[in-house]
This record gives structure tokens, C-alpha cells and sequence, in this order.
């Protein structure tokens, strides 16, 4: 008899834990992923991704730089999907792409890395798009910064600087960085060394970027984010990013 209670016992606990585990596993592999979320490159879009994505974390064991991270619960991103943030650990942009090619299934497709002879171009990835944020950007204060610019691996091709007249002086005129849409990564190395608190160039996946910048669709919600007003002075309000891009052929 003893033995019986015990066996039930046991039985109820693990039926407990796999169903604990099944609704678990479904509520986190369906989780609408967060509106900036950045995944390596080659991802399809992202529908296909997570119905590709095996959450192996073979492209995580394979990024040499520590970049990638598989989403866990406090997330609240599909569970066990690889992203990464460029304001922590960018992507470095390695010519053999090796968390793409380690990818068993194609939810990272070298195809859309590659070349039309099969060869390798990780400059042909597209993981996000870059945009400025005028309010914190200290080059539009009149102050020289160059460090987007500087750490961009496409200087000169997505990432450029721009010789404006300063309006707010009427007497001076600053370096204005503007992205190419056409050439940029989105792989954040602009991001990670911007000097501001708060970045003032970041990355956003690209249909968001684009899509608002070619007033294809709305943009969605953004945080509220102290703005600069007048010198000396701040507001809070709901951020609205200015994107400085040269327009994409996709538009």
C-alpha cells in the first residue's frame, strides 16, 4: 500500500512538471518579441524565424565575441531565441559569420549573407537600421563629435557626416551624422561608443525604422524620454526620433 501511495505520488508530480513545462514552453515560444529586439544576421523575418528557430544556441556557442544571448524568461522574449543589444556588445561584423553558418536549420539563412556566387559578405546583413536622436545628440549642441562616425565599419558609406549651419546659433555650423539606409548593418558599433548617457544614435529593426521613415505605417509607441526644449531647460514627452537617414531605394 505504501508503495502504491508513493508511486501515485509520484506520478501526479511529474505529470505536474510536464504540463507545468508545456505551457511554459507554448506562452514563451508564441511571446510577441520586444518591439526593438536586434537578432544576428541572416535572421529571416521574424514569423519565419520563430517557426525555424530550434533555440539550439549553436550561433550563441559560435559568436567569438560574446555578442548573442538567448532570450530566457525575464526577457519576456520567445524563450531560448538568440538577439542581441548593441549598447552592451554590438556585432562585431566577422567576415566568416560564424553564428550564421553554425545555424542547423536556416533560421539564420547564409543565403542572405552570401553573394550570388556563394560567397560569404556579412556587409550585406541586415539587422537593423541606425537612427539619431537629435534632443541628445551633442553635435547638433555645436560640440565636435565624431565617434558614431569613427567606429562605423562602412565610414563613409553608411555612416556619414554632413557639414549643416547651425540653426540654433545662426552663426555656426556642426557635423551632422546621417545614415545610409541602402549600406548600414544595424550591427551597433555606432551605438556602443555614442558618448550621451542615453545613446543618441541606436538601432531599430529595420521595419520599424524604415517603415516610419517612409511613412509606410505608424510608428509604434515609444517610451517617454527627457527632451532638451530650451538650453538650460527639459521636458518629458513620448519620444519621437527624428531619424536621420538618407532615403532607401526601398522607399
Amino acid at each position: 500500500m505504501q508503495n502504491r501511495r508513493e508511486a501515485l505520488k509520484f506520478g501526479l508530480k511529474a505529470i505536474s512538471l510536464v504540463l507545468a513545462g508545456g505551457f511554459i514552453w507554448s506562452t514563451q515560444t508564441t511571446a510577441k518579441a520586444q518591439t526593438l529586439l536586434i537578432r544576428p544576421p541572416g535572421a529571416l523575418k521574424e514569423k519565419n524565424f520563430l517557426s525555424e528557430c530550434i533555440r539550439c544556441g549553436l550561433c550563441v556557442e559560435a559568436c567569438p565575441w560574446d555578442t548573442l544571448k538567448l532570450a530566457d524568461l525575464d526577457d519576456g522574449l520567445p524563450y531560448g531565441t538568440p538577439f542581441f543589444t548593441p549598447r552592451k556588445i554590438p556585432c562585431y561584423m566577422c567576415p566568416d559569420i560564424p553564428c550564421t553558418v553554425a545555424c542547423p536549420t536556416g533560421a539564420l539563412d547564409v543565403k542572405l549573407v552570401s553573394e550570388d556566387n556563394g560567397k560569404l559578405n556579412i556587409n550585406k546583413s541586415k539587422m537593423g537600421i541606425a537612427v539619431l536622436d537629435p534632443n541628445f545628440c551633442i553635435a547638433y549642441e555645436g560640440l565636435r563629435c565624431d565617434a558614431c562616425y569613427r567606429a562605423c565599419p562602412l565610414i563613409d558609406k553608411a555612416l556619414k557626416l554632413e557639414y549643416v549651419r547651425n540653426e540654433r546659433t545662426q552663426k555656426h555650423a556642426f557635423f551632422k551624422p546621417v545614415v545610409d539606409a541602402d549600406y548600414c548593418t544595424g550591427c551597433g558599433m555606432c551605438e556602443q561608443v555614442c558618448v550621451t548617457p542615453k545613446a543618441s544614435i541606436f538601432v531599430l529593426p529595420r521595419e520599424i525604422g524604415l517603415g516610419w521613415y517612409c511613412n509606410s505605417r505608424p510608428l509604434p509607441p515609444m517610451p517617454c524620454r527627457t527632451t532638451r526644449k530650451t538650453p538650460g531647460s527639459r521636458r518629458t514627452t513620448p519620444l519621437r526620433i527624428i531619424v536621420s537617414l538618407r532615403r532607401s531605394k526601398a522607399c
